[in-house]
């Protein structure tokens, strides 16, 4: 009986000795949480809203940067056209602007405007025509109307568009047509493809 004891008695210690382990594990455990936490609560104390709201300017002019550098540095090409119709009494008017929103020049350029009626027939015709159109420029006036007179206003045209133009050696054709007649006035606006490099 004394030795069944003896084993009780080893089982206990044995539990005892782990248990004892086990706390000074979890106690050097909550320390290194305490140090942890303590680290953190020094950092937050240094972060304030000054230095956020700062850090947030910052961000904001560098990403600025980024954009307006971009659109001077990288070579591309945006080409679109403006177009304003009008009729009246006394016919009609087509109002063009051909703009290059590009970061580099177009050159051997050439517009062409169109009027036709329902049959395809050519009413009115202009031509314009420039060596070359600087980066983010636009061109209107005089060279960029059509006026066609005498037409009757109670019928369907069509404004056809026509641009040829060269962009760093390669030529690019764009052709518009849109529908016009049942409004006094329409404003629309043809934009070519973007082109990289």
């Amino acid at each position: 009986m004394l030795l069944s004891w003896e084993v009780i008695n080893l089982g206990l210690l044995d539990k005892i000795r782990s248990e004892d382990e086990e706390s000074e594990d979890s106690d050097a455990a909550t320390e290194r949480a305490h140090e942890i936490l303590q680290i953190v609560g020094e950092r937050v104390e240094k972060v304030r809203p000054s230095r956020v709201i700062f850090a947030s300017v910052a961000v904001l002019l560098i990403l600025s940067g980024i954009m307006i550098i971009g659109t001077w540095i990288v070579p591309y090409d945006r080409t679109s056209v403006d177009v304003v119709y009008l009729q009246g009494v006394g016919g009609h008017v087509v109002l063009v602007e051909l703009d290059n929103k590009g970061s580099r020049s177009i050159t051997d350029v050439q517009l062409d405007i169109r009027f036709l009626d329902d049959d395809s027939n050519e009413i009115a015709r202009s031509t314009f025509q420039t060596d070359e159109i600087a980066a983010h420029t636009s061109i209107a006036g005089d060279n960029l109307e059509l006026i066609a007179p005498g037409a009757s206003v109670w019928e369907n045209y069509t404004i056809e568009i026509i641009l040829d133009y060269t962009y760093r050696g390669t030529q690019y054709n764009e052709r518009w047509t849109y529908n016009v007649g049942s409004w006094t006035m329409e404003m629309f606006t043809y934009a070519a493809p973007m082109h990289f490099l």
